[in-house]
């Protein structure tokens, strides 16, 4: 019985899911906007608002917490320096879903999820600019 279990099991094993939700956590914040399913996208959310909450601590526990978790370097240092400073006065609700409509293959729900005021130029950019005079022509 499955009582008292949040989350659905989306056909995968835990430790697949746990894989998948890094990777997509990674890819939404480098990106700040992915597609993705609808179910995937409403199982990510809770998962990068926990994240983006943890990383406004600026705490080396919560950075090597998040490290952690999503096991990427790069975007945990974009999360705690460019995504905490810019979320620190918001209280939650840092993303958003957008139902995009059904996929042509199979006809999945497709999804859009973001971050709430998020940088439009970040996306495709796999790489944080931190401050521009650190950047080589």
């Amino acid at each position: 019985m499955r009582h008292k279990i949040k989350g659905s099991k989306l056909n995968r094993t835990s430790s697949h899911r746990k894989a998948m939700f890094a990777n997509m956590a990674t890819a939404l914040i480098m990106n700040e906007q992915i597609k993705t399913t609808l179910p995937k996208a409403k199982a990510l959310r809770p998962i990068v608002e926990r994240l983006v909450t943890k990383a406004r601590n600026g705490t080396l526990a919560a950075r090597r917490d998040i490290i952690s978790r999503i096991r990427d370097i790069v975007a945990a240092e974009k999360l705690m320096s460019i995504l905490a400073t810019r979320y620190k006065e918001r209280p939650g609700g840092y993303t958003r879903v957008i139902k995009a409509g059904f996929r042509y293959g199979d006809r999945a729900p497709v999804a859009y999820i973001e971050f709430v005021d998020r940088d439009v130029s970040a996306k495709g950019c796999m790489t944080p600019v931190i401050d521009d005079t650190e950047q080589e022509i």
